[in-house]
């Protein structure tokens, strides 16, 4: 389940509670240690989140493009160290 904020947004990065998947229990499961979210990933490891969707997103059209360009180079990360 992805965890929201107060107005049903989605949390991502750093606004995820104790900012760290280890925190809530949702590390990886795979060889590597527990990690910090990337900052437009959800609290399910591997879900990003861009756009008006997002906990605190300025909810403009230009803002969900760079959103969507950046959780593309974030999931080519998270899926280099799979």
């Amino acid at each position: 389940m992805l965890e929201r904020g107060a107005k049903g947004c989605i949390r991502t990065g750093f606004d995820l509670a104790g900012s760290g998947l280890a925190d809530s229990g949702l590390a990886d499961t795979g060889p590597s240690p527990a990690r910090a979210p990337l900052p437009l990933e959800t609290s399910v490891p591997g879900v990003f989140a861009a756009g008006d969707v997002r906990a605190g997103s300025v909810k403009r059209m230009t803002t969900a493009v760079g959103d969507g360009a950046s959780a593309i180079q974030m999931v080519h990360e998270y899926l280099s160290h799979r």
